[in-house]
């Protein structure tokens, strides 16, 4: 009798384990590590540190990222690469700042519809080295890395796209001002595409529509890959000016047209979370929420909030680059809080380590592996953040400290600095300071004390980590130029 139950036993372990199922249950692997992982990257579009219930935001209601908190990590040390688009998107996909690829410029922050450059065919995305490893790439949303050939998703390792080649903001038609037209909700002011893969399937998009399709081609993704594993880079056009929303979420919100925006891609994680639950495999999804820089402070209310941090979008003072995040994984992550410091381009180095998949070593890499943080074995190796704006290092964060070597206005507008401030006034162009700033980012996030003074020590250590980092850093051909 024993003899047969012993046998039904394996008999069904090895049903589990042939039609993958097992896998998605298991704990571990013989390594100590989860077994191989889906991805899934929620990246929203100049969100602001403040703009969400769980980060502090009094009336803008976002249960669902609340309750993905809870259940998983909240990283309130968490960096992008650059304070705007297109560099910090590049960094993000290629665990590299954006100056070893060329997606940065002192002449033009962003692509426009009329460059002709884009992320090179040398970097390797996270689609591309998942790829190696058996995983469909889905990309969606906003991809603002090159409109054309070869620089799509398509052409980047994603197996398919849907979305929008750039900024919602880009190919205005009408004389309008953004303002007019982001409270009249005129999608038809901009020219914008919607692409399929690689083909224009609507022009103008309709905007107001945008977060609900984004939403449903991921659902739709997850059920056709739920066998997996896959990665899903979904990259919202919004909360980026102009604004958009559904008619579902038209005036629900208690902070007006931007809480809207706000809580209708909280609704849309709420559904990407459901999806992963009632298909089964939740537990074998890593999904982690986050943006690409801060809140761009000169569209007033329609711009959103740092919280309590101090800057915005285009700069490097914190509000401009510190994005709220989180992490979710049920079953694997260490749920809590994260104060280790974090950047977006960790994600390629630690997906990659899920996943057993190996990187070329031919290139340097400024992610670091934080696997380890989310399962909660050890620490990040992270000691260190740059605070580039175009190709110049104007900012570096050590550990508690956090050193400014240059300031400039984000766009020419004191709304992120308030003028009573009594430390230092931001100049509209690039100055390059006699003594650098120094904080304590920790004790002082808002960065309201100066305390260069008291530290010597820190400034020059801080002196010769940028210094050896410069030395390391190689010119390329400048792709936002082109």
């Amino acid at each position: 009798m024993k003899r047969n139950t012993i046998s039904i036993v394996l008999v069904c372990l090895l049903f589990l384990g042939l039609t993958g199922q097992y896998p998605a249950l298991s704990s571990e692997t013989e390594s100590g590590q989860p077994p191989r992982p889906n991805f899934i990257v929620i990246f929203a579009d100049d969100l602001g540190y403040g703009d969400l219930g769980v980060f502090g935001h009094p009336t803008i209601k976002t249960p669902h990222l609340d309750k993905m908190a809870f259940e998983g990590q909240k990283w309130t040390n968490f960096y992008v690469a650059a304070p705007v688009c297109t560099p910090s998107r590049a960094g993000l996909l290629t665990g590299r700042l954006p100056v070893r690829s060329g997606m940065c410029s002192d002449k033009k922050r962003v692509l426009f519809p009329d460059s002709n450059g884009g992320l090179p065919q040398t970097e390797i995305t996270i689609a591309e080295a998942l790829k190696q490893s058996g995983y469909y790439t889905a990309a969606i949303g906003k991809w603002h890395l090159g409109h054309k050939s070869p620089y799509l998703p398509t052409d980047h390792g994603f197996d398919s796209y849907f979305g929008i080649p750039y900024s919602n903001d880009m190919d205005k038609v009408e004389k309008t001002s953004h303002f007019t037209l982001a409270e009249n909700e005129r999608y038809q002011a901009y020219n914008v595409p919607l692409m399929r893969d690689k083909e224009i399937i609507e022009r103008p998009a309709d905007q107001r529509t945008i977060t609900k399709r984004y939403t449903e081609e991921a659902v739709s993704k997850i059920k056709d890959l739920k066998d997996g594993p896959f990665f899903i880079y979904l990259a919202h056009s919004l909360p980026h000016i102009p604004l958009f929303r559904s008619k579902e979420f038209k005036d629900t919100s208690l902070a007006g047209f931007y809480g809207d925006v706000i809580e209708e891609i909280d609704w849309s994680v709420g559904r990407i979370l459901k999806t992963l639950t009632e298909e089964g495999v939740a537990e074998n999804t890593l999904v982690v929420f986050t943006s690409d820089n801060g809140p761009w402070h000169i569209f007033k209310t329609h711009g959103g909030s740092a919280g309590l941090l101090r800057g915005a979008k285009g700069g490097t003072f914190e509000g401009g680059m510190r994005e709220p995040t989180v992490f979710w994984w049920p079953g694997h992550i260490k749920t809590g809080v994260v104060t280790d410091m974090g950047t977006t381009m960790d994600l390629l180095p630690a997906f990659c380590k899920l996943s057993g998949t190996n990187l070329p070593e031919d290139r340097v890499y400024d992610g670091y592996d934080i696997s380890p943080l989310i399962l909660g074995t050890g620490k990040s190796e992270r000691d260190v953040v740059f605070y580039y704006r175009g190709q110049q290092v104007y900012a570096v964060r050590k550990g508690d400290y956090k050193a400014h070597f240059i300031i400039q206005n984000e766009y020419r507008t004191q709304t992120a600095h308030p003028v009573t401030d009594p430390m230092l006034e931001i100049p509209d162009s690039p100055t390059v300071l006699k003594e650098p700033i120094l904080y304590n980012v920790n004790v002082d996030p808002g960065e309201k004390f100066n305390i260069a003074g008291e530290h010597p020590e820190v400034i020059a250590e801080i002196r010769e980590v940028l210094k050896k980092h410069l030395a390391g850093v190689e010119p390329v051909e400048n792709q936002l130029e082109k």
